[in-house]
């Protein structure tokens, strides 16, 4: 199920979500903490992935793909988040190698008018008994393939 509250804005590539801002999310000055971000980001993937039987439900993966990790999260904060309510989160596969992957990833207005932030964050597929690297499965690929910017699109 989605979190969406709102009908999707139609993207080039890539796919919107729609997250809630929550007040217990703020800081003492109104202002979405940075740590937030990371976790909204997580908020709108997840729905994207589960909806295509990607997911973590029941204390059982779904997927073997499920089992991966964050390598890295880069971000770069363009505008603050000022106060509770929803906030479209634009991401997009920029690579979807082997055993790993890279989003790309704006946190915009709704309306698409406000840029607050963008970046990227990596993850690596581990085999879950070694902790080391594991190729994607077939289904995952099908479902990255959704994702993937068309090298036509500039970055």
């Amino acid at each position: 199920m989605s979190h969406a509250i709102a009908d999707q804005p139609v993207v080039e590539f890539g796919h919107v979500e729609h997250v809630t801002v929550h007040f217990d999310e703020l800081d003492a000055m109104g202002i979405l903490h940075n740590a937030r971000y990371a976790v909204l980001l997580e908020r709108a993937l997840t729905p994207y992935w589960a909806e295509r039987g990607v997911s973590f439900t029941g204390g059982q993966l779904s997927a073997p793909d499920v089992f991966h990790a964050v390598r890295e999260f880069t971000i770069r904060y363009r505008a603050p988040i000022t106060g509770t309510g929803p906030v479209g989160v634009h991401f997009w596969l920029d690579h979807f190698g082997t055993s790993s992957a890279r989003y790309a990833f704006e946190f915009r207005s709704v309306d698409g008018a406000i840029r607050y932030a963008e970046g990227t964050r990596s993850i690596v597929r581990l085999d879950p008994a070694t902790m080391r690297p594991a190729p994607w499965t077939d289904a995952a690929r099908a479902v990255a393939a959704t994702l993937l910017r068309p090298a036509t699109v500039p970055a």
